[in-house]
């Protein structure tokens, strides 16, 4: 383990494959101690129940982690059938069964009433905060907090097995949903109960499992090799515009002042990714098109370490 005085100022983005039974936070405090990076951040819970896909942000890549909270999500999920959860998977309690006998159609049906614009209702077993708590801790008091439905999308189940009581599905979906949630919906409709017993997220913002790297693998890499695997910060925002700016310009934002955008198109308040001729990301500025003008969104901290690719 890596003290405190032996901290690197590193910069870039880690897939991780986050094992089974281990935290979110867990898995990132033993990624952070294998790079020795002073600063580290994840883009997105998964369960402890959860395997899969963990974007990590070292050093100046956390500041651009917001944007892969708001990116679309795939997750292999495998439901029980015929039994409900306390929380909805199989960390939970048994606290209702019913008939598990359902036909592979009137599951398909189900699925597919459940693909497009959804209204879901968070599980109370979720980080969600209430008056600044995550409600997770009233569920385990036994409180129940109402909570409103939230507009979110399911752009495909495929059913990649059934045979009862289990099904595996194929999930790919928008920001915000909540799997487990998801099965309970789809076996409410068709009359039974539903809980995960698996879920393996296997995408998100168009990175891919495959691309992933494991705790296991990082551990027996040397350094030179870890650090080969780091992506460069600006992974997180490539579905924005980019821009080339001179230093002259460059200098300006990072001062604080508006620069022209040239010839650039852009949508009203877009952030665009600013490069210098040289190719160094610069960080993100603010598209304003009354002015056809930018100004400075987030941006690199020049005195800190980026890894680049």
């Amino acid at each position: 383990m890596a003290s405190s005085a032996l901290k690197r100022a590193l910069s870039g983005v880690l897939l991780l494959d986050k094992p089974v039974g281990v935290s979110s936070n867990t898995a990132l405090q033993k990624a952070r101690r294998l790079f020795g990076a002073q600063k580290a951040g994840h883009t997105g819970v998964l369960d402890p129940l959860a395997s899969g896909l963990l974007p990590i942000c070292f050093g100046e890549a956390t500041k651009f982690a917001q944007y892969l909270l708001d990116a679309d999500k795939a997750y292999i999920a495998t439901m029980k059938l015929g039994e409900a959860t306390t929380t909805g998977d199989a960390e939970g309690d048994i606290i209702a069964t019913s008939d598990c006998a359902v036909s592979a159609e009137a599951f398909q049906a189900a699925c597919t009433r459940f693909t497009g614009p959804v209204r879901q209702v968070p599980p109370m077993f979720s980080a969600l905060k209430h008056e600044g708590r995550p409600l997770y801790e009233y569920a385990r008091k036994g409180i129940v907090i109402e909570r409103k439905p939230r507009d979110i999308c399911i752009h495909a189940i495929d059913i990649e097995a059934f045979a009862p009581p289990l099904a595996r599905i194929a999930v790919r979906c928008s920001k915000g949903t909540y799997i487990r949630t998801l099965s309970e919906d789809i076996a409410k409709h068709i009359g039974t109960f539903a809980h995960l017993t698996a879920l393996r997220r296997t995408a998100t913002a168009g990175f891919s499992i495959g691309q992933s790297h494991t705790l296991e693998a990082l551990a027996e890499m040397s350094a030179a090799e870890r650090d080969a695997v780091l992506l460069p910060c600006d992974v997180l925002v490539q579905h924005f515009p980019s821009l080339v700016l001179d230093g002259e310009s460059i200098a300006k934002l990072r001062f604080g002042q508006s620069v022209d955008a040239g010839a650039g198109c852009f949508e009203a308040g877009q952030p665009v990714r600013i490069y210098s001729a040289q190719h160094d990301w610069i960080g993100l500025a603010h598209y304003r098109a009354d002015t056809r003008r930018l100004h400075a969104l987030r941006l690199m901290n020049t005195s800190s370490t980026q890894h680049t690719s």
